[in-house]
């Protein structure tokens, strides 16, 4: 597969201090360490209804985007850059928090549905479902009925740190998708993904 035309990359979360680094809050952790990888600060443009940055990755020019509308209302923000810029919807990348995997790890992957994720839904029913996704695993409680508290809940420090680390992998992947194409890229995170699952190997005995 040929390079990505990767335009737009969006992350998914709650504005306002008390959302701050909750586990529901990854996609956000994504585009704000991206931002500083490259030296990016975000501004807000109230008439988007978002936070958006611009980085510069070796030859190309991305769009960094926070919808400030909350997360069952991210469509309105992404479809209204996405279509001042003009970008397509195959040339957007959405990071938003995943239940259905451990805490660090990340996959990506294009298209499909919105796997209980309100975010996610929104932004197909404003823009279809074309768009590349970014999921970054932060558990599951095991109880449907936890799940609320437990996404509006910051990780404990040891699950912090992996989705930590997935956010810090994702971000090493993006010059790949923009040159080499996203099969290239998601081999990299999903080999990542094996090594983490790999139990370790108990010491020889004497």
């Amino acid at each position: 597969m040929s390079a990505l035309p990767l335009k737009l990359i969006v992350g998914l979360g709650n504005p306002g201090t008390e959302y701050a680094r909750t586990r529901h809050n990854a996609g956000f952790l994504f585009v704000e360490e991206l931002a500083r990888r490259y030296g990016a600060t975000f501004r807000s443009e109230p008439r988007y209804k978002a936070e958006l940055a611009r980085i510069r990755v070796d030859n190309d020019e991305l769009w960094l985007l926070k919808p400030m509308s909350f997360m069952n209302r991210s469509g309105g923000p992404v479809q209204s850059v996405a279509g001042f810029y003009k970008v397509p919807v195959n040339s957007i990348l959405v990071a938003y928090d995943e239940l259905d995997f451990p805490a660090g790890v990340v996959k990506m992957k294009e298209g499909g549905g919105a796997g209980g994720h309100n975010g996610i839904r929104d932004i197909i029913a404003q823009m279809g479902d074309a768009f590349w996704r970014l999921r970054i695993g932060i558990g599951h409680p095991g109880d449907k009925t936890a799940v609320l508290d437990y996404v509006l809940g910051r990780p404990q420090a040891d699950d912090a740190r992996l989705i930590q680390e997935a956010v810090q992998a994702s971000i090493d992947i993006v010059p790949m998708l923009l040159t080499e194409g996203p099969q290239k890229a998601m081999n990299r995170l999903h080999t990542r993904n094996s090594s983490l699952a790999t139990p370790p190997v108990p010491p020889a005995r004497p």
